[in-house]
């Protein structure tokens, strides 16, 4: 018997191995062994089994099973075929993508030794224990007070070595001893279960209806779901999922932010138990292997998370719902594969034969194309859940606001202090968007404009106000110590420009100093459970402002929260990016959608220098049907998606030059390869230098209408692209495929 055996390598071959026959009765596709490559012992996954091969060389043996059983559903198993045949990624780093790193099915949680007194024992008994024996009595005498089951380590106050002082009872008879499972604590992770009474309106009904249909016949059905903020989707997914296991299914609920995982999870607790789990980037290794490993057990009928979980080994999955689906962090952009969570879930629910829902108040302009073309099937909820009513949106124009006051350079307007102070005094909550963390975004002369710039990057360093520190938000790198000089013409005259979630901080503190105020930003949020924390004391009334980046701008259900306020509307709204504008929209429109979800009516203040531009003027009008016209005709006329297909192929290289040139070369050696393909560049990536290395892109376009499916551009890339692919100048090239950003 043979195996072939992928490895986490950049090569697309597989290795064959001969099976041992000792193991010949366990060997399964999907399971892990362990082999000889080269000169060390490497942990592979079988992708093939055969009675004989056509190699007629020296074949090695492999050394070990990892695992006991497959790791990998068959379904699973064709996702990560196709992933890899799709995104031009080698098997084995896909495979490894998708199993958490250090996972083992041989897990077993600590356990915790118990004790208890025997039914048996009696008054007379504890009695007849040896007066020399005081630890004994002592310990035998709580037991049969409290009558319940202890752990032994709570003894420690009252005896020493009370393990010792138990087995001797057991040996008695007078106690019973036993052990019990400790699993990783993931409580952390979850608001307390919250118990709701749904009742659903016309608009919900049918969603769910049509959503079970779906689940019951066994059949692929993607749909898009758009509801606008506030229409109780998160209810709906949870009657479809409880339909789903009714029906003997399991169900998969992805999620853009980990942010919003506690609020959600504690939502589903509250009506499946402890058939749900979770999985995100925040969990421990412990808590990750044993939670896959009971996942594969079916312990868990429902996993929630981030993109990862896409890859959880439920069997029978009859459910996969995206939220948020818009959301670019549904996109891995390093390393390979350079997977969309969306776009595998879609290939995953055909496999599975499942419902497949996305679902935002935003949308992708592809889904929201696709949905045009009959691709994705429509079910839209057109209000609020419970009766809540729209926020009342107002555009501050910064410019004429700064004009008007004579105070420039002010970060709050007058209005949004006003409001603020409203809603404080009406003890009702507020929730502030600055979608940049730090403090000052630059730092820069004032006589030569020289910005201080990160060494490894072509990026301006970021002043961090905690920690007196400024820091590069792309490699790490933080100078010791902040010059007081120019390093190019010597002036003492440095100052800090822009303004980050620290700043907005401290003038909010400086401006309401008996307000509670909590920051959640990558710099606040090392923990999942700190997440968790933050919101769970929002939800209480513990926090009367909640400040944030973009993690706080979606997904979140507040019912004292009544006002919103966007620092900043314009942040990345000029970026040199076709998907920019889509961006800013979809982020104010959610933001604003934090407002006014309950009883109480809300307000949203959204602040602008740039208060004509359409992208500002129809997200606080909330239109979002005029905005995505005008979209797709700006995307039509210049061949972007939806209506094109493309690829970035970046080139990235510690000499400049020879970066340049190569991809110079690749450009002039593709060109005209087949009607209708467009290549552009190549040209210096945004980011020109990152970590050290100089970047440079091309981009291959081509229209949906010469090439439907994409198929022609694919089979091209095949051809002449693979990932991590080298030259001689140790120039590496990168493949995206259908790429978020051109950035």
């Amino acid at each position: 018997m043979f195996v072939q055996v992928a490895f986490p390598i950049s090569s697309y071959q597989t290795f064959t191995y001969k099976v041992p026959e000792a193991f010949q009765k366990n060997i399964q596709v999907g399971m892990r062994v362990k082999t000889p490559f080269g000169r060390r012992v490497v942990m592979g996954i079988i992708v093939g089994v055969s009675k004989s091969t056509p190699f007629k060389g020296k074949t090695k043996s492999i050394s070990d099973i990892v695992d006991t059983s497959p790791i990998l559903s068959k379904h699973l198993w064709n996702v990560i075929l196709w992933m890899s045949q799709y995104y031009l990624t080698p098997l084995g780093q896909v495979a490894k993508s998708v199993l958490p790193s250090s996972l083992s099915l041989k897990y077993k949680p600590p356990t915790k030794r118990m004790v208890e007194i025997c039914t048996s024992t009696t008054k007379e008994d504890i009695s007849s224990i040896s007066s020399r024996a005081k630890a004994q009595k002592t310990v035998a005498d709580m037991l049969f007070k409290s009558q319940k089951r202890i752990l032994i380590n709570t003894l420690n106050d009252f005896v020493s070595n009370p393990l010792d002082v138990c087995r001797k009872l057991e040996k008695s008879g007078f106690v019973q001893l036993s052990e019990i499972v400790s699993p990783p604590d993931v409580t952390g992770f979850t608001f307390d279960p919250v118990q709701k009474e749904i009742k659903f309106n016309k608009e919900q009904t049918e969603t769910i209806d049509e959503i079970t249909s779906a689940i019951t016949k066994n059949i692929y059905q993607p749909f898009m779901l758009h509801g606008v903020t506030g229409s109780g989707k998160t209810e709906i997914y949870i009657e479809a999922a409880r339909n789903a296991i009714s029906a003997g299914k399991t169900v998969i609920i992805l999620l853009p932010e980990i942010s919003l995982t506690p609020q959600i999870a504690g939502r589903f607790r509250s009506v499946f138990g402890e058939e749900v789990a979770l999985w995100h980037s925040k969990l421990t290794p412990s808590q990750r292997a044993w939670t896959w490993k009971e996942i594969c057990t079916g312990t868990f009928k429902v996993v929630i998370g981030a993109r990862s979980a896409i890859f959880a080994p439920l069997k029978k999955v009859g459910l996969i719902v995206i939220d948020e689906e818009q959301e670019s962090s549904f996109k891995q952009e390093a390393p390979a594969p350079r997977y969309h969570a969306r776009d595998v879930a879609l290939v995953r629910g055909r496999y599975e034969k499942s419902a497949v829902v996305l679902a935002s108040a935003t949308p992708s302009l592809e889904s929201y194309y696709n949905q045009i073309l009959g691709k994705l099937s429509l079910l839209h909820l057109s209000k609020r859940f419970g009766g809540a009513k729209y926020p009342q949106t107002h555009i501050v124009d910064m410019i004429q606001d700064q004009e008007e006051s004579g105070k420039y350079g002010m970060i709050l307007s007058g209005l949004l202090q006003d409001k603020i102070e409203d809603r404080l005094r009406k003890s009702e909550q507020v929730i502030l968007l600055q979608n940049r963390r730090g403090y000052s975004l630059v730092m820069r002369c004032g006589d030569c404009g020289e910005v201080v710039s990160c060494k490894h990057c072509n990026v301006s360093l970021t002043f961090h106000r905690s920690n007196k520190k400024l820091i590069c938000h792309y490699c790490g790198y933080s100078p010791l110590g902040i010059s007081e000089s120019c390093n190019s013409c010597h002036s003492p005259n440095m100052k800090f420009f822009g303004t980050g979630t620290q700043r907005v901080e401290d003038i909010l503190g400086e401006t309401f100093p008996n307000a509670r105020i909590e920051r959640l930003d990558l710099d606040t949020t090392k923990s999942g459970t700190r997440i968790t924390a933050v919101l769970q004391s929002f939800e209480k009334g513990e926090i009367d402002i909640l400040l944030g980046t973009q993690m706080i701008a979606k997904g979140l259900d507040f019912g004292n929260a009544t006002l919103v306020g966007i620092i900043n509307a314009d942040v990345g709204l000029h970026l040199p990016d076709f998907r920019a504008g889509e961006r800013i929209f979809q982020l104010i429109y959610q933001a604003s959608g934090r407002a006014g979800r309950g009883s109480k009516s809300g307000e949203v203040v959204i602040q602008t220098y740039n208060s004509q531009n359409p992208v500002i003027k129809k997200a606080a009008k909330l239109d979002l049907k005029a905005y995505y016209n005008i979209l797709l005709n700006e995307r039509k006329e210049l061949n972007y998606p939806p209506f094109s297909w493309i690829t970035k192929v970046v080139f990235t290289g510690q000499n400049q030059q020879s970066v340049e040139k190569y991809s110079f070369r690749i450009m002039q050696k593709l060109k005209g390869k087949f009607k209708g393909l467009d290549i552009l560049g190549p040209a210096p990536c945004y980011f020109e230098k990152l970590r050290g290395n100089y970047r440079t892109q091309i981009v291959f376009k081509v229209s949906r209408e010469l090439d439907p499916n994409g198929n022609k551009l694919h089979v091209f890339l095949e051809k002449n692209f693979f990932e991590t692919q080298t030259n001689s100048n140790h120039i590496k090239m990168s493949v995206n495929v259908n790429p978020l950003s051109l950035l």
